[in-house]
């Protein structure tokens, strides 16, 4: 599948995160020419600063929230282009909600501008979240026919941004724009997880600081439920659709991209598997919620991605913890890349 990339031009947002970042890597190793646009790392730490990303990819430092990154699709005549750059907390948008919904909204309302100003491109995928969903607690998995209401900002401004671009698709696109209009897809992935990941208020993250540090780990609502995966579970849905849909565009729409059943478990089952993993007596207490509300249960139903474009996960959750405390334990910048390549190797190999 990562032939077809080959000397292909990808602009990402948000290549400055934790997934974009993987997904960078992923490209390169491809023979892909990657731009990436989005705002310097905002962790200290940053994944992309320990494996080099900023050597390999053309990175433009800018803010998806006006439009001042138009000129770099515009130069680079981009094949591909996947939206990842938002504001990805929970916790966070419930501090910052303006900034969240400027950020998750409008950013997107701006990257559809310049892909519908651009001439070159084929294909966009806008990734969100499994959380767009009106969640109902219920223990069946969500298809992507099923309505969009997230609950918190966060969450409801992807909702919005699934629905911004479904408008952009019908009015400019596929709808009205004629066979050589790009194919417009939405991309929705569970929490993921994987190394070199530092951002905050997320639970493996916070898993690896405090066994780092000899402390235990503190669990927030342990009992909650969770579709968890490896990051490059996604990045192999979220490559395999922009594929799929740049050679066939009857194929755009909207994707769910979830583990299997057996890898949605509870926050406390997580935290288990990854106390096995590091050894040493890591160990974790469960720690009152006190926050805002948080869903409890969220499943993705994700036999469409299965039947309609041949995808299906990999690697269960236990050898994706494994994965992540591999990374965690490797000691230089030299070890970290030598990881995360042989992780890409290992999983590209298998598909």
């Amino acid at each position: 599948m990562l032939d077809f990339y080959k000397n292909k031009t990808v602009f990402i947002t948000g290549h400055t995160g934790f997934k974009g970042s993987w997904l960078c890597r992923v490209l390169k190793k491809a023979g892909a020419k990657v731009i990436g646009s989005a705002l310097e790392p905002n962790t200290s730490p940053s994944l992309f600063s320990q494996i080099g990303i900023a050597k390999g990819v053309y990175h433009c430092v800018s803010d998806i929230r006006t439009d001042s990154f138009q000129w770099v699709a515009a130069l680079h005549k981009p094949d591909i282009v996947v939206h990842m750059a938002a504001q990805p907390l929970v916790r966070e948008s419930y501090e910052y909600p303006r900034y969240t919904y400027q950020t998750n909204v409008m950013g997107t309302v701006n990257i559809l501008e310049a892909v519908r100003a651009s001439p070159t491109v084929k294909s966009f995928v806008n990734v969100t979240t499994d959380k767009v969903y009106e969640n109902k607690e219920r223990a069946i998995g969500y298809r992507e026919d099923e309505n969009l209401c997230g609950y918190d900002p966060y969450s409801n401004s992807k909702s919005c941004s699934e629905l911004v671009t479904y408008s952009y698709r019908q009015s400019f696109f596929s709808g009205a724009g004629g066979k050589d209009a790009p194919a417009v897809s939405t991309a929705r992935s569970g929490n993921v997880i994987g190394g070199g990941d530092y951002a905050k208020d997320r639970i493996i993250p916070d898993c690896v600081r405090a066994a780092t540090s000899g402390r235990e780990i503190a669990i927030r609502n342990p009992q909650s439920t969770r579709p968890y995966q490896h990051v490059l579970e996604c990045l192999y849905g979220y490559l395999l659709l922009a594929k799929m849909q740049y050679e066939d565009r009857s194929l755009e729409g909207a994707y769910n991209f979830g583990p299997d059943d057996g890898s949605c478990v509870t926050n406390g089952e997580l935290v288990d598997l990854f106390c096995a993993a590091w050894g040493k007596g890591a160990s974790w207490r469960a720690e009152g919620g006190g926050g805002p509300h948080e869903a409890n249960f969220l499943k993705l139903d994700i036999s469409k991605s299965k039947a309609v474009l041949g995808w299906k996960p990999m690697w269960g959750i236990k050898t994706a913890v494994e994965k992540v405390v591999e990374f965690a334990k490797a000691g230089t910048d030299e070890e970290r890349i030598a990881c995360v390549d042989r992780q890409i190797g290992e999983y590209f190999g298998g598909v």
